[in-house]
């Protein structure tokens, strides 16, 4: 499902919905904002808005109708010639702009194109629009960056703790430092399958063009579970239970707590 967020320009409400990595912003909303009687197929009739769409979804979209572009293109401008956004999209397969049923209902479209429906309702306004549209990414990612750094600290507190947990119960004195090595990534695989069924060279193996390891993959429940079962083992080592009970308690806790995370509306509310 779309996460939305809103933001004000020159007095308007617009909501934007996040679509994965793509942000559409509200031409229904928007539309508010222009002063007289218009519609989003006034602005779609427009032979330069046609245009630029065509281009957008030229670059953008390679299911692209160049067919059915053309037969509007040709007709775009005249009076006697109208088009909806269903239609539009209906009949050119185009991505940049949609029409939405439900609680976010309304014409969206991509933040590229949404700019330059801005500039159709006037210049100054898809200005704001473009500052107050900025200022919402710039704070996405601060808070993003934040949360990350949380996750790691999080993490990294939690492998002190386990390590030291490893040193003072797992690990002889007279171990080599490549045995100790040994002994500590033995320990980490054993959170590895625990929580994503697999070694990290079972994985490795699996991605080999990855960037990064199966932990930089992990997602969010997984890196707060993940920090949860380092702090639990920790404690399973001080216990003295064997790595083979540790691996099913480990695997059993990591099942629960990954179920409760993933129907965890504020955990959602982070991503």
């Amino acid at each position: 499902m779309a996460k939305s967020s809103k933001i004000e320009v020159k007095g308007t409400v617009i909501t934007i919905l996040k679509d994965g990595e793509q942000d559409f912003i509200s031409l229904t909303d928007m539309l508010k904002a222009k002063d007289g009687d218009f519609f989003i197929s006034d602005w779609l009739r427009n032979r330069n808005t046609v245009e630029f769409l065509g281009i957008w979804e030229s670059v953008y979209n390679p299911n692209f109708n160049y067919g059915e572009f053309a037969t509007i293109k040709s007709q775009a401008g005249l009076n006697s010639y109208k088009i909806s956004v269903k239609e539009w999209v209906e009949k050119t397969n185009a991505i940049g702009l949609r029409a939405t049923a439900g609680r976010y209902g309304g014409t969206y479209a991509h933040a590229d194109i949404a700019f330059e429906f801005g500039m159709w309702i006037s210049a100054e306004f898809k200005v704001y629009l473009i500052k107050e549209f900025q200022r919402l990414k710039a704070d996405e990612n601060d808070r993003l960056k934040l949360e990350w750094n949380l996750q790691r600290t999080l993490a990294k507190v939690n492998y002190y703790i386990h390590t030291d947990a490893i040193k003072e119960n797992l690990i002889p004195k007279e171990l080599s430092k490549s045995q100790t090595s040994f002994v500590y990534a033995n320990e980490a695989d054993l959170l590895n399958v625990a929580l994503f069924g697999i070694t990290a060279k079972q994985w490795r193996d699996a991605n080999p063009k990855a960037d990064g390891n199966i932990r930089d993959m992990a997602t969010l429940e997984q890196l707060v579970v993940l920090s949860n079962l380092e702090s639990i083992n920790a404690v399973l080592i001080h216990q003295d239970i064997q790595q083979t009970e540790r691996l099913m308690q480990l695997n059993k806790i990591a099942i629960t707590q990954m179920k409760s995370l993933i129907g965890n509306k504020n955990i959602q509310k982070l991503k």
